[in-house]
């Protein structure tokens, strides 16, 4: 289901409601997933605000996002927002949904500085990328997950997100089905042999330029809504996926590399990690509600099959 600017501002207007703050002014700032919001207070102090409007977290799925956030946040290695608590102590608040029948999941963030990396980072930002992400796979290596928090295992190949591809919800062609379904059954050969292989941790599993902010020469990270537990190769798969040239590439690896060794992965593997995050991202695109994406899936769904079949070698 999708909102209007203004039904969402009524929503984070009363989730506010519950924080010991006296707001000045609420800015709708982002409605794509989720729906974002810059909150300004009296006393002149910024935060950000997430209403989750189409992403299916849990309660265990937020507790788990908030005590690792706030990990990293004591660890002060990585730069990271800090979670904000309402006047129950509760890191996050759920509202009634009077527009629908679900709840809505809120989460108040401290507010970064800067300006979001976006599409055209430089090499010396996206080395910083790869600097924070290693920085994200150490300091989590041992972190465990407290009572009440779960997430999802990125050993399945789909990221337990719910299917939209393959099951009776599905609007393909039998033979597109048939075509994805391959291309799975691959990746999750090669995926249960990795994770043989390797022990498993959380990590944030969406790290690129749109979930990252600069400002004055440092990099810091948010956006932590799709961690889960998983390997750190995903995460430098998934970075990747959002470069454009081999120097990119090079500059994320070399950044890494300058904390940590990197993941042992082979050209067969990465380019299988390249078609699963595209996979799960048109899963997406039929999952959502936000009209804009969805008009993208026409050309989104034939460039894919193009590459399936790539994969697949067809």
């Amino acid at each position: 289901m999708s909102y209007t600017e203004s039904e969402l501002l009524a929503i984070a207007k009363q989730t506010l409601e519950l924080y010991p703050l006296v707001i000045k002014e609420v800015t709708l700032i982002n409605n794509e997933y989720n729906a974002t919001f810059k909150v300004l207070t009296k006393d002149g102090t910024h935060y950000a605000l997430r209403v989750n409007i189409n992403s299916p977290r849990s309660i265990g799925n937020l507790r788990a996002e908030i005590a690792w956030v706030n990990f990293l946040s004591d660890y002060a290695r990585v730069k990271v927002p800090r979670p904000i608590s309402n006047t129950k102590g509760e890191y996050f608040t759920t509202i009634a949904n009077s527009l629908g029948s679900s709840e809505f999941k809120c989460v108040l963030y401290s507010w970064l500085e800067g300006e979001e990396l976006g599409d055209e980072p430089t090499l010396e930002q996206i080395r910083s990328l790869g600097v924070a992400m290693a920085t994200l796979h150490l300091s989590s290596k041992d972190f465990k997950l407290p009572a009440g928090a779960e997430l999802p295992s990125f050993k399945d190949p789909m990221w337990e997100t719910e299917d939209f591809l393959l099951s009776a919800k599905s609007v393909l062609e039998p033979k597109t089905q048939t075509l994805i379904a391959k291309a799975l059954t691959v990746i999750k050969s090669e995926i249960d042999s990795l994770y043989r292989d390797h022990q498993a941790q959380i990590i944030h599993a969406d790290l690129h330029g749109w979930n990252v902010m600069w400002h004055d020469g440092e990099l810091a990270v948010f956006d932590f809504d799709d961690c889960g537990i998983g390997l750190p190769i995903q995460d430098l798969a998934v970075a990747i996926y959002y470069l454009d040239t081999p120097e990119q590439d090079a500059a994320l690896k070399e950044g890494y590399a300058s904390v940590a060794p990197l993941p042992e992965y082979s050209e067969s593997q990465m380019q299988m990690f390249m078609i699963q995050r595209r996979i799960i991202l048109l899963n997406y695109l039929y999952e959502t509600s936000n009209e804009e994406h969805r008009a993208l899936i026409p050309e989104y769904l034939e460039e894919s099959l193009r590459r399936v079949s790539k994969f697949l070698k067809l």
